[in-house]
C-alpha cells in the first residue's frame, strides 16, 4: 500500500492504516464506508479515497456536515 499513494499526512493516517468512515451528510443523511485505505485520503472539492476491496469513492465536500473515524482491527 505505501508505494502506491503519497502520503499526505492527513490527521486520519493517526486512527490507523484502514478505517471505518461515518460521513454525515447535509439533510440528515449518513453513509458508513469500511475499509477506508487511509493513506490513500486526497482533499479538493471531492475527498476521494480507496477502499480495501479496490473500489474508489469520490464524495462533495461541500454536502458534508461531519465525519466519524474509527480504526479497523
Amino acid at each position: 500500500m505505501g508505494d502506491k499513494y503519497q502520503n499526505l499526512n492527513s490527521t486520519v493516517s493517526k486512527q490507523g492504516k484502514v478505517v471505518t468512515q461515518i460521513i454525515h451528510f447535509k439533510g440528515g443523511t449518513k453513509r458508513t464506508f469500511t475499509g477506508v485505505i487511509s493513506e490513500s485520503l486526497t482533499q479538493g472539492q471531492f475527498t476521494k479515497f480507496f477502499r480495501t476491496d479496490g473500489s474508489m469513492v469520490m464524495i462533495n465536500d461541500e454536502n458534508v456536515l461531519c465525519i466519524e473515524i474509527f480504526k479497523e482491527k
